[in-house]
């Protein structure tokens, strides 16, 4: 599941029947008890953050800049997450 788009995800548990309230559910990382959701935290949806994740240089409106905006702020400040954990290894 790890590689998988949100959207794939949800295509899946409805191809292995998953019950509609899971698949509904707002996805939250459970951080916060106020109700904030995972795209409450990031400032925009899902299929807007696929959408930028996707984004190959066409020409593109002002809503759709600050989406891919938004998108890479988050992808800088989490580019650390992406690397390779160093492994000590024994000669």
């Amino acid at each position: 599941l790890a590689d998988l788009m949100k959207t794939e995800v949800y295509d899946l548990g409805k191809r292995i029947n998953i019950i509609e309230s899971i698949i509904n559910a707002k996805p939250t990382d459970g951080l916060w008890d106020d109700g904030r959701t995972d795209e409450d935290q990031l400032g925009i949806a899902y299929d807007e953050l696929e959408w930028a994740m996707n984004y190959n240089g066409e020409d593109i409106d002002k809503d759709q800049r600050e989406i891919l905006n938004i998108y890479n702020k988050h992808r800088k400040i989490n580019l650390h997450k992406m690397k390779d954990i160093p492994v000590f290894k024994k000669k």
